[in-house]
């Protein structure tokens, strides 16, 4: 049996919400941000990872890029448990280069002391050691492979167009050569016309030097086009798994089907909007009896109260947290005009 290069069981993060009263000794409220994730992704596979703002993508790509440690769970990278590694070391391991994360706003995580070789050297000299003409010729490779003219490699942060800027971001992961690359809406500061030469270059690179992508993202078309599977986050919880066209043809829980709905269509043409009422339950001290979703949910009945649903497999990979996936009930009733 192959070992996938990323096994993520039962993940969790919480992260205190007030102050603890001095006259207990129980702990205070906590933001579950992340709560049992798992999720397994395969060499060279490229997993999509949607949801609405403040679901936990962000905290879970900073878990799984070891920037943030987990309360609870495991990462097995390549079949070695990486949990263990404190954030604060993790830099000096092993698996650092074999894992990048390239950042929502390239402008922002780029050292605006750094020229473009600079911060793309620096990983580089870091990692791996480099120096001389070979961190001069791993640099010059790495800017050739994101399209980054050699003329520009002498400017600074601020002297560079939005995606040069984002070319410098993806120049800077790519440099080490990694095996699992992990995006955190890379190009969610981007014109629309820059957002599509990204993302061809990003499709390009995984074709080329074979690595393994999580791309993290509100745009549901471009993780339809780029990834091979899709993961849909609620409240810190994945509630959808799978294949990503089979999951965008025909989604099987109600809040997949309410994201996708809501989506800009390709074709153009408008289509009845699912009315979600009510905003999202507070991530605080969430009851583990109860759906999450329940109170927005169409489908929701007096169940969804006393029993929280689990994953339970629809089809081979494919994956929904609902107690009525898979059956004709609730097909979303509530609509708005497209």
């Amino acid at each position: 049996m192959t070992i996938p290069l990323l096994d993520v069981a039962e993940l969790s993060r919480r992260f205190p919400a007030g102050r603890r009263s001095w006259l207990s000794r129980a702990p205070g409220p906590q933001v579950h941000a992340v709560s049992d994730v798992t999720i397994t992704l395969g060499r060279g596979e490229a997993l999509g990872l949607v949801g609405e703002s403040g679901c936990g993508k962000s905290t879970l790509a900073r878990l799984l890029s070891r920037l943030l440690d987990p309360s609870e769970g495991s990462i097995r990278f390549d079949g070695r448990e990486l949990s263990f590694v404190p954030a604060r070391h993790f830099a000096a391991d092993p698996a650092r280069r074999r894992i990048q994360l390239v950042f929502q706003d390239a402008g922002e995580s780029i050292n605006p002391r750094f020229t473009a070789w600079d911060a793309i050297a620096d990983p580089l000299r870091t990692l791996l050691g480099l120096r001389g003409e070979d961190l001069a010729a791993s640099v010059a490779e790495a800017a050739a492979l994101c399209g980054l003219p050699e003329a520009l490699l002498g400017r600074f942060p601020h002297q560079l167009s939005g995606g040069q800027r984002a070319r410098v971001g993806i120049a800077r992961a790519v440099g080490p050569r990694p095996d699992l690359m992990i995006l955190d809406e890379p190009t969610a500061a981007l014109d629309v016309s820059v957002q599509v030469t990204i993302l061809k270059l990003l499709a390009e690179l995984r074709a080329r030097l074979g690595m393994s992508y999580v791309f993290v993202s509100h745009d549901l078309n471009v993780v339809r086009l780029l990834c091979d599977r899709v993961a849909v986050m609620y409240l810190g919880r994945i509630v959808e798994t799978g294949p990503a066209e089979a999951v965008f043809r025909d989604p099987r829980h109600p809040y997949t089907r309410a994201l996708i709905a809501a989506a800009p269509a390709l074709d153009g043409i408008r289509r009845p909007v699912p009315l979600l009422p009510a905003e999202p339950r507070s991530p605080v001290d969430l009851s583990p009896s109860l759906c999450a979703f329940h109170g927005r949910c169409p489908d929701g009945v007096e169940r969804c109260l006393q029993e929280r649903p689990v994953l339970r497999r629809m089809e081979e990979g494919w994956e929904a947290a609902c107690h009525f996936a898979g059956s004709k009930h609730g097909a979303l009733p509530q609509t708005l005009p497209g």
